[in-house]
């Protein structure tokens, strides 16, 4: 029988948390992460959970959303109970060899290092990450793959993998916060939780990260759920429009219909932009050649990559990596 996670088991006592923020951190990521602490404390009317914010210099942190976290600077000595490195941007310039150095004397000495959104690259830099299982948000997923071949990358929600938790984003960060609640003081406080954010937590932590929720297009049309989960997992080698809808249960002109109907558009358009959005997302993300992205994303020639390109997003590929960069690098 395997071992229950640190974080995952009944305990009374209260969990301090160090919350090292990087700078550009997606606000929402933040907020999964420390909001339902808080709602517990508050629900349960007593204090589960300490919290406080950190950087490697301590100051002001900017944030996505435009404001500031206030942070003291991260300590050599953990006098906390459990790591949480939040992350969204500029994840190279900021993993620095002394903040590598510090997370690897601190991992040794807390009871769990959860990583959200961009955050995983942080222990995974580190060494820390090395033979086990984790997963990253959905964009980076082939990059961290390939630039960790130690780490068993997979594409779920949320991972536990000993003391390591590795999540995928704002959406799996409160499902996993949610199931710690569950876990630790019982389903009734983890409901009263959830039903404090309007939020009905679905997800299991191996549902897989989709770019585009299939699983809620489903639950408004199965058959649309089917199809839109069939082009996500076959972006490299996109099938005919005949075999999506045979594989959905329609004809073409039902699987054409269908797509109209619910989304304004037709499923071999809807498949295109599918692929030209994660073809963008490599061109800026990633270092990756251009016909490697080409190839990734089911174009049979540089040409014809080129011009749908251009036709999507009014530039060329190599344009708008002029104009950008890699989010780590």
């Amino acid at each position: 029988m395997a071992p229950v996670p640190p974080l995952f088991a009944p305990d009374p006592a209260p969990l301090s948390a160090a919350v090292l923020v990087m700078a550009e951190s997606n606000a929402l990521a933040l907020a999964s992460l420390v909001d339902p602490m808080r709602a517990a404390n508050r629900r349960a009317g007593r204090t589960l959970y300490r919290w406080r914010y950190y950087s490697e210099a301590g100051g002001d942190v900017p944030v996505t959303a435009g404001f500031a976290i206030p942070t003291d600077a991260l300590p050599d000595r953990a006098d906390f109970d459990v790591l949480m490195i939040v992350a969204g941007f500029r994840l190279a310039e900021q993993a620095t060899p002394a903040l590598m150095a510090r997370l690897r004397r601190l991992a040794p000495q807390v009871r769990a290092v959860v990583s959200v959104d961009g955050g995983p690259w942080f222990p995974a830099l580190a060494g820390l990450l090395d033979g086990q299982r984790a997963t990253v948000h959905w964009e980076d997923l082939e990059t961290f793959a390939t630039r960790f071949p130690r780490i068993g990358v997979v594409r779920d929600r949320y991972v536990i993998s000993g003391k390591m938790i590795t999540t995928g984003g704002a959406g799996p960060c409160l499902d996993m916060m949610i199931e710690m609640i569950r876990a630790r003081q019982g389903p009734e406080l983890a409901l009263r939780v959830a039903s404090a954010f309007v939020y009905e937590p679905l997800q299991t932590a191996t549902t897989p990260q989709q770019a585009i929720s299939a699983a809620h297009m489903g639950r408004a049309d199965p058959a649309l759920g089917r199809a839109v989960a069939i082009m996500e997992g076959n972006i490299e080698t996109p099938p005919p429009m005949a075999e999506i809808a045979r594989r959905t249960g329609l004809s073409t002109r039902g699987l054409e219909m269908l797509f109209s109907r619910r989304l304004g558009v037709s499923p071999g358009r809807f498949f295109l932009d599918l692929r030209l959005d994660e073809a963008r997302r490599m061109v800026t993300d990633t270092d990756l050649a251009l016909q490697e992205i080409a190839l990734r994303t089911g174009f049979s020639s540089q040409m014809t990559f080129a011009r749908a390109f251009r036709a999507r997003f009014g530039s060329t590929a190599s344009a708008l990596r002029a104009g950008g960069g890699a989010k780590a690098g």
